[in-house]
């Protein structure tokens, strides 16, 4: 705190001021290998989420190419199913009977649900029978 410092003489004063820089140089030299360790395993987390970035970028440029070669294979499939092809040159897709159509540039999913069928008018319910 400097308050003992009055009785010291100029070449202790000096000791004492080397001493305060060594341990001030000492304190700095391992706050820098902090900071080197930190910055190094950041660079390696950097490296490692590039890597894997660049690998799910592969993954997905596949399933791009997946998804295109299936939308291909479906719009080549359901003319067969339904028995009528009639490919529209301008849109680049294919109509079927029913009325709905895949183009080369579509991805939207197609949802299907089962269900119950309708009961139809002529059917009777069936008859209660009573045990007596």
């Amino acid at each position: 705190m400097g308050e003992e410092l009055y009785g010291l003489s100029v070449q202790d004063l000096q000791k004492l001021e080397n001493q305060l820089e060594m341990s001030l140089r000492g304190v700095r030299m391992q706050k820098d290998q902090v900071l080197m360790d930190e910055i190094q395993e950041l660079s390696q987390k950097e490296n490692f989420m590039h890597q894997e970035n660049v690998e799910l970028y592969k993954k997905a440029n596949l399933i791009r190419q997946e998804n295109m070669e299936l939308c291909k294979k479906g719009q080549n499939f359901l003319p067969q199913i339904y028995g009528t092809r009639d490919v529209t040159a301008a849109e680049g897709s294919t109509q079927n009977p029913h009325g709905f159509s895949i183009g080369v540039d579509s991805y939207v999913p197609i949802n299907l649900q089962l269900s119950q069928p309708e009961r139809q008018c002529h059917e009777m319910p069936a008859r209660e029978t009573r045990s007596q």
